[in-house]
């Protein structure tokens, strides 16, 4: 079939205004040759945004390869195929809906619902845009066979996505092979019978009751209750123009902390997303809002969540910092929460473990060796780190921690925020800060230092370019330390299913990892060192930061 045909017959079957005027005006510009409007046409129609492991994610906009309702009732209605499939005999699966609040989430949601009940399954819609750790519980809560979130997490602000959990014996996981592929597969059966208008709908959907929010407000409350120490705390939050505020509020309430000083610029959801570049703690400039209000506030540390609410980012005052504040990275964070989770579990979980991304930090390993918990580095993701035997905390470097695997078998920026209030507030009861808290990690475990080098592309040809570049001549040197080995995980590693990723072992034991993002058209490679002293550590990242930079540019050509 050509462009112009396949997008005839996508605007034959679009129920959105926006998006069919908008493809309307493309087609009637390509036909009357306009060669930028062909160009369009063809990136979005030469093939369909995937659904995997991480369900779907991309552009807003009309086409196979853009997020729109025809794509969402497609997986929608494909979904509800597999999970009929997979239903004993005479059971009907219950299948609960939660958004955000990015563009279209909203519609995306209450289309899903009436596609769910459409199908003859049991669809319950949140009752309005929470944070998706609360759909990740609502799915156990209710005993769901499903969940489905929509959302982009914290991607720019013209994407959504579609994130697709399991009830059962995946205890409300997200998706992993092979499920992926076969809801894939009945998701291609009903995009190739070509009209989603002939799909069955219903709205006798339910929506779910408050009892559901309050349950999760109840259970992550209990993750820290506010110790003496937090009595006139000063703080700072910001949602980065997400859901979180309203959630962590009422938990904040429940569990005795004080509220924080709120950036106001960004406390309220908006899918336009209009303060910063990218809604991402991570990226340059995002928390620029905070530090002001941090400063005049007099705060002693910031808490920021993603706009979804499932990662947490963590800042604190630093006289050397442009600004005087500074952002812990994810490893910082990760450890802090996971030393606190040993301490816990070493005394009431014997069998427990602690995770962690194979990209994350090493040091995790160090502090469950030393509190006798097992340890286990899995697959980047939480599809993975939720599934480690005896769990009791993982993270990953991406801002993402489980605390609460009882509670939610996910990210959830929002019980790590309480998990963190409680840790600051017990040190402060004894006069310490954060970063005596680093530091006495330090002291404890060694001095750990870790970093990222991100190549954000336009073209993600590029990525497999230069993952092919690697793999044909690979590096021998980092600078002036030598490679001992090299691990090619698609080839299979340790255990680890196949995967697009490079592990690079130096002699000096820094490590270099390599691998696409799974979610934004990035290149990611991953530091990590073990220094004698905190400026040792911090000497040999940058030297190992210049030394990767300078790798992967001769590799990208």
């Amino acid at each position: 079939m050509s462009t112009l045909a396949a997008a005839r017959a996508w605007l034959a079957q679009d129920p959105d205004p926006v998006t069919r005027d908008e493809l309307s005006s493309l087609i009637e510009a390509a036909e009357n040759g306009d060669p930028a409007a062909s160009a369009d046409l063809d990136d979005r129609f030469a093939t369909r945004l995937a659904f995997g492991t991480a369900g779907l994610r991309g552009r807003l906009g009309a086409g196979s390869n853009r997020m729109n309702r025809v794509l969402v009732s497609q997986a929608a209605a494909g979904f509800a195929g597999y999970l009929a499939e997979q239903a004993a005999s005479g059971e009907t699966p219950t299948v609960v809906i939660g958004y955000d609040g990015r563009r279209n989430s909203d519609v995306f949601a209450r289309d899903s619902a009436e596609l769910f009940a459409g199908a003859g399954l049991r669809a319950v819609l949140l009752p309005r845009m929470l944070p998706t750790p609360v759909l990740a519980f609502a799915v156990r809560h209710l005993g769901a066979a499903a969940g489905v979130m929509v959302t982009a997490s914290h991607n720019p602000p013209d994407d959504n996505g579609y994130k697709v959990y399991l009830g059962g014996a995946d205890e409300g996981a997200q998706i992993v092979s092979p499920a992926d592929a076969e809801i894939a597969a009945h998701i291609q059966r009903v995009a190739d019978a070509g009209d989603i208008g002939v799909l069955p709908r219903s709205e006798a959907y339910e929506v779910a009751d408050e009892s559901l929010i309050d349950a999760y407000i109840a259970a992550t409350a209990t993750v820290a209750p506010a110790p003496a120490g937090a009595a006139g705390m000063p703080w700072v939050y910001t949602a980065m123009h997400g859901v979180g505020y309203e959630t962590l509020a009422r938990i904040l309430e429940v569990a005795g902390y004080p509220l924080p000083t709120v950036v106001d610029a960004q406390i309220e959801p908006d899918g336009r997303f209009p303060t910063v570049a990218f809604p991402n703690p991570e990226e340059p400039g995002a928390m620029d809002l905070a530090y002001e209000a941090a400063r005049a506030s007099g705060a002693e540390f910031i808490l920021a969540n993603d706009p979804d609410a499932d990662r947490l980012a963590v800042a604190i005052p630093d006289a050397s910092a442009d600004g005087g504040w500074r952002r812990l990275t994810g490893n910082e964070v990760g450890l802090l929460l996971g030393w606190r989770a040993a301490r816990t579990a070493a005394a009431k979980h014997p069998g427990a473990s602690l995770a962690c991304s194979l990209v994350s930090s090493p040091g995790l390993a160090a502090v469950a060796e030393a509190h006798g918990l097992d340890f286990h580095a899995t697959l980047t993701g939480f599809k993975w780190i939720s599934r480690a035997p005896g769990l009791v905390f993982g993270f990953e470097e991406a801002l993402g921690y489980l605390v609460n695997p009882e509670t939610v078998r996910d990210k959830d920026g929002v019980s790590a925020a309480v998990a963190m209030l409680g840790m600051i507030a017990a040190a402060r009861e004894e006069g310490r800060t954060v970063a005596d808290l680093l530091a006495q990690f330090q002291d404890e475990f060694g001095c750990f230092a870790s970093g990222q080098v991100s190549i954000r592309v336009d073209d993600v040809s590029i990525i497999g370019r230069i993952m092919a570049a690697l793999r044909a001549a690979p590096p021998t040197t980092f600078g002036d330390v030598a490679v001992d080995r090299i691990d090619d995980l698609l080839t299979g590693v340790d255990g680890f299913p196949p995967g697009d990723v490079l592990r690079l072992w130096l002699v000096d034991g820094s490590r270099v990892i390599v691998r696409p993002s799974g979610t934004e058209p990035k290149l990611k490679a991953y530091l990590d060192v073990r220094g004698d002293s905190a400026s040792d550590a911090d000497a040999r990242l940058a030297a190992l930061d210049a030394a990767t930079r300078t790798i992967i540019d001769a590799a990208r050509g």
